[in-house]
C-alpha cells in the first residue's frame, strides 16, 4: 500500500485522483489544496466542477481510500507519490509575458515538498502542463535539500477533455509517462505505469525520457488547437464563395490521413489549455532561437482571435451596422458543452465587443452562469444573467449561440421566436441548430462558413 498525494483540487487532479482511487483500492489517495471552499465541496455531493459521471466515481471511492484535505504540509510528509497539479498560467509580467508559462505556483509547490517530505524514496509526478525541461528546474530544487529523502521526478501529462473526462480516464488513447534515463528514473515510472495498469491495457502506457514527454503535452494541444483555427479560416472562404463548409469539413475528413476530428467550424476554441500551451510552445521555440516556427504557432492563435471578432462584426452588419440600445441573447458562456468551465471563453471577448457597441447582453447557460459572473464583473455596461433561457431572450433582438449545449437544440423556437423583436435573428455560432427549421419559422439564420438564411 502506497500513499498517493495529489496537490491541487481542480479539473485535473481531482477527476484522476477519483479514477486511480476507484481502480486501486490497496492505494491510500490523498487530494489536498489550499482553498478551504473547494476541498469542502469535494467532500460534498456539489462537487466544484461539473464533469458527467464524476460524482459517481468520487462517491464510490470517497471515505474509503480517498480523501480530501486542506492540510498540504501534513499529506506531504507520508507521501510516497506525489502528483503535482497546480496552476501554471501565461507569465503576465516581465520577460516573456503573454507567452512563457508563470511557475510561481509550480516552484513554490516543489520547495513545500522538499520541506515537508519524510519518506526515504519519494517520487514526485508532474500532472500541470509545463514548458519542456521544467523537470529538470525541479529535480534541481528537490536536490538541493539536506535531507536524507531521494526524489525521482516523473512527467505524466493529462489528456483530458472537459465534458467526457471520465470517460477519457477510463479508456484512453495513451497514458505518457517520462522519467529519467536512469536506474531510479525508469523504476519510477514503472511505479507510476503499474497504477494506470489496474485498468489500462499496457500497450496504451506509453514510456518515454522526461523531455520528450513534456513536449508531447505542448504539441499534441497545439496540433489540435491548429486544426480548429485552419477550418475556421477556411469558413470565412466559404462564405465568400457560397461553399458550405459542413460539406467541405466532411469531404476532407473521409481522408483517412486527415481523419474527421476538431474540423468543425465555430467561433473559436477556449478551455484552459489551447491558447495558454500554444504561446508556451511559441514562447520556448523563441527561446531556442527558432523565430520562424514561433511565428508559425502563434498565428494560430491569431486566427483564433480573428474568428471571434469576425462573429461578432457578423452581428453588428446584420443589426444594421448598430447595436446601440439593442438586446442580444448569448445562448451558453462555458467554452464548451458538458463542463461549466469558462477559462478563455470566446463569450468573454465576445460580451466585451457587444458591450462595447453599448448592447444590452443577457446571458444564458445552464452549468456556467456563476463563473460567468465572474469573468463579467469587471465589464461596463447593461448585462444580466438568466436561469430560464426563455426570460433571457424575451424582447430579443438577436440570438447568439456560443456553446453547442444539447439542450438548445430542444428548444421551443417557435415560442422564442413569437417574444422577440423583429426581424429576429440567430447567429449560430457552433452550426449546432436545425437552420432550415429556423428560417421556416421566420428566423434569419446566421450559421459560420455557410451562406445565410435571410428575409431581409
Amino acid at each position: 500500500m502506497s500513499n498517493i498525494l495529489c496537490i491541487g483540487a481542480g479539473y485535473v487532479g481531482g477527476p484522476t485522483m477519483a479514477m486511480i482511487a476507484k481502480f486501486c483500492p490497496e492505494h491510500k489517495i490523498m487530494v489536498v489544496d489550499i482553498n478551504q471552499d473547494r476541498i469542502d465541496s469535494w467532500n460534498s455531493d456539489n462537487l466544484p466542477i461539473y464533469e458527467p459521471g464524476l460524482l459517481e466515481v468520487v462517491q464510490e471511492a470517497r471515505g474509503r481510500n480517498l480523501f480530501f484535505h486542506s492540510d498540504v504540509a501534513e499529506a506531504t510528509r507520508d507521501a510516497d507519490i506525489i502528483f503535482v497539479s497546480v496552476n501554471t498560467p501565461t507569465k503576465m509580467f516581465g520577460k516573456g509575458a503573454g507567452k512563457a508559462a508563470d511557475l510561481q505556483f509550480w516552484e513554490k509547490t516543489a520547495r513545500d515538498i522538499l520541506a515537508n517530505c519524510r519518506k526515504r524514496e519519494v517520487i514526485v509526478v508532474e500532472k500541470s502542463t509545463l514548458p519542456v525541461r521544467t523537470a529538470e528546474a525541479m529535480a534541481k530544487i528537490l536536490q538541493s535539500g539536506k535531507g536524507s529523502t531521494h526524489f525521482s521526478v516523473v512527467s505524466n501529462p493529462e489528456f483530458l477533455a472537459e465534458g467526457t473526462a471520465i470517460e477519457d480516464l477510463t479508456t484512453p488513447d495513451r497514458v505518457l509517462i517520462g522519467g529519467e534515463q536512469n536506474k531510479h528514473g525508469r523504476k519510477a515510472v514503472e511505479i507510476v505505469a503499474e497504477l494506470y495498469a489496474h485498468w489500462v491495457p499496457r500497450e496504451r502506457l506509453l514510456l518515454t525520457s522526461v523531455w520528450s514527454s513534456e513536449l508531447s503535452k505542448l504539441v499534441a494541444n497545439a496540433m489540435l488547437a491548429q486544426r480548429i483555427s485552419s477550418v475556421n479560416s477556411i469558413s470565412a472562404l466559404c462564405e465568400r464563395t457560397e461553399a458550405d463548409i459542413t460539406e467541405v469539413s466532411k469531404a476532407i475528413g473521409m481522408d483517412t490521413r486527415i481523419g474527421s476530428k476538431f474540423l468543425e467550424a465555430g467561433i473559436g476554441f477556449g478551455g484552459s489549455c489551447f491558447r495558454k500551451d500554444i504561446l508556451h510552445l511559441s514562447y520556448l521555440c523563441e527561446y531556442y532561437g527558432l523565430p520562424e516556427v514561433a511565428d508559425y504557432w502563434g498565428s494560430v492563435v491569431r486566427i483564433n482571435e480573428w474568428q471571434i471578432d469576425r462573429f461578432f462584426q457578423n452581428i453588428l452588419r446584420e443589426q444594421f451596422s448598430t447595436l446601440a440600445g439593442k438586446t442580444i441573447s448569448l445562448l451558453g458562456f462555458a467554452f464548451k458543452q458538458d463542463t461549466g468551465d469558462t477559462r478563455d471563453s470566446p463569450a468573454i471577448p465576445l460580451c466585451e465587443k457587444l458591450l462595447g457597441e453599448h448592447a444590452n447582453v443577457r446571458v444564458h447557460d445552464p452549468k456556467a452562469l456563476e463563473n460567468a459572473k465572474l469573468d463579467l464583473k469587471e465589464m461596463q455596461g447593461d448585462i444580466t444573467f438568466f436561469e430560464d433561457v426563455y426570460e433571457a431572450t424575451e424582447g430579443s433582438h438577436a440570438l447568439a449561440l456560443v456553446t453547442q449545449w444539447n439542450e438548445y437544440r430542444e428548444l421551443d423556437y417557435e415560442r422564442i421566436f413569437k417574444m422577440m423583436a423583429k426581424p429576429a435573428f440567430i447567429f449560430d455560432g457552433r452550426n449546432h441548430l436545425d437552420h432550415e427549421k429556423l428560417f421556416e419559422i421566420g428566423f434569419n439564420v446566421c450559421p459560420l462558413g455557410k451562406s445565410p438564411l435571410k428575409y431581409i
